[in-house]
């Protein structure tokens, strides 16, 4: 069940991806929005599923794990392979914002769990707002260092059946993966004895992050 969700999980988030950013194509938002948001996010999809059906169902520990451990590999794992590669630059931008503004939502994380042992409803309106701020920052960056063109990534022409299909697929088998897998997780973790955060912190948080590594080592291979 859990191979079978993750493979689902990867495979809905593309074609999901693929679908929307073509619907929003044919409805005349530039691509730099697209690119920002639906293409951006994409990725993270698999995480979102997984620790959203784990919350509904009271495995807080898949949650919290899920997401804390897919940070802790996206740097440490992720980049590191990126790095074994490639040299990887870092932008004078992402050493005066980005990282500090990682920082700072990691403490406010760190508060948010310090203070009641959980994040309620408004800490979680909170966390909406700072994701809102931090995606006007990055539209703004992207639109002043292209003049306010969109950019030369290509999004695939789908006619509107198409798109239509594609987003349905993929959110089925996203929302059907994210059951495999938080389901799995849950007993492998109870069979072998371990707590469901570990669980969360290790397996979940490799599959779900395996979109985000095949990427850079794809890009990184192309120099």
């Amino acid at each position: 069940l859990l191979i079978v969700g993750f493979v689902m999980l990867i495979k809905g988030a593309d074609v999901f991806v693929d679908g929307v950013a073509a619907l929003a194509g044919k409805f005349g938002i530039p691509q730099l929005v697209i690119g920002l948001t639906i293409v951006a996010m994409g990725t993270s999809l698999p995480e979102a599923a997984v620790s959203i059906t784990a919350g509904l169902k009271g495995n807080a520990g898949i949650t919290v794990g899920n997401i804390v451990g897919s940070n802790i590999l996206n740097i440490l794992i992720i980049l590191g392979v990126t790095a074994l590669i490639t040299n990887v630059t870092i932008q004078k931008s992402t050493f005066k914002y980005e990282i500090p503004y990682m920082l700072f939502i990691t403490a406010v994380l760190l508060v948010m769990g310090a203070t009641g042992n959980e994040i309620n409803f408004v800490e979680g309106i909170v966390l909406w707002v700072l994701f809102i701020a931090y995606l006007i920052y990055l539209y703004f960056l992207a639109k002043k260092g292209d003049a306010g063109e969109d950019d030369n990534q290509s999004f695939a022409q789908y006619p509107l059946w198409k798109c239509g299909l594609f987003i349905v697929l993929g959110a089925v088998l996203v929302v059907a993966g994210s059951n495999f897998v938080v389901n799995g997780a849950t007993t492998i973790a109870r069979a072998c004895g371990m707590s469901e955060r570990f669980i969360g912190l290790t397996l979940v948080a490799f599959g779900t992050s395996l979109p985000e590594l095949v990427q850079p080592v794809s890009e990184a291979r192309k120099g």
